[in-house]
């Protein structure tokens, strides 16, 4: 499985479907799961914005409670979209970079781990172990097709 590592307080706002899309300078035609891991750095100079919507989802001790240095949500896939195609609300283009030129990760099926999973983030996609998300909310059922 591969895995991608965001800083704090994005992780946890992208993991618990606060934020819709992640933002990147790179795109990926990567198709399988997805473990998100919070990086052990937790961005506190963050615009007023994105500060009242931490404190609205997290609480006003996010800084020292959200989860650092760890796996803590998984998504079955991510489709990636150019941030010029995008219409986001106030509130998402608060929680990224949507400058021309960069890419949206859209997640499908995205779900947080029952318990942080200790481990040592990396850039870029990076592999973990298939086995290492034992316990994380089964993958949402393949759709079927219409018979017409």
């Amino acid at each position: 499985m591969k895995a991608l590592s965001l800083w704090q307080p994005w992780a946890s706002l992208w993991a618990c479907g606060r934020k819709t899309y992640e933002t990147r300078s790179w795109s990926t035609d990567y198709t399988g799961a997805i473990a998100i891991h919070a990086a052990k750095r937790i961005e506190t100079n963050i615009s007023d914005a994105l500060r009242e919507i931490c404190e609205d989802e997290f609480g006003g001790h996010w800084t020292v409670e959200l989860p650092a240095g760890a796996l803590i949500a998984v998504c079955d896939r991510v489709v990636c979209k150019p941030t010029d195609r995008l219409h986001v609300d106030e509130e998402e283009f608060a929680q990224g970079n949507f400058t021309p030129g960069r890419f949206a990760w859209d997640p499908f099926n995205m779900r947080e781990l029952p318990a942080p999973i200790a481990w040592r983030g990396m850039q870029g996609l990076f592999d973990i172990p298939d086995n290492l998300i034992v316990g994380a909310p089964p993958p949402a059922p393949a759709r079927q097709g219409s018979l017409l």
